[in-house]
């Protein structure tokens, strides 16, 4: 029941991060879905970063999944736009 709720999270991460992004992105459900799952990681790595001190990586809540959903799209896109310069 857990990797359906992850999947549930991330899908749902991905959706907003790429709502709140402008700009338009080639990816489909499931790219929206890898992004919102990297968000996760993203947003726990930096949330125990900032409460804890630690470098432990750990699901995030979904304010934390949406705000490392929309790093790592902006990642993405500035790695896409180096390669095609």
């Amino acid at each position: 029941m857990g990797i359906i709720v992850w999947l549930i999270i991330g899908l749902l991460a991905g959706w907003i991060a790429r709502a709140v992004v402008p700009g338009s992105d080639s990816m489909g459900i499931g790219g929206t879905l890898v992004l919102g799952l990297i968000g996760s990681l993203v947003g726990g790595f930096l949330g125990n970063l900032l409460v804890e001190g630690q470098l432990d990586v750990q699901p995030a809540g979904i304010i934390g999944s949406i705000i490392g959903a929309v790093v790592a799209l902006l990642i993405y896109r500035s790695m896409g736009a180096r390669s095609r310069v």
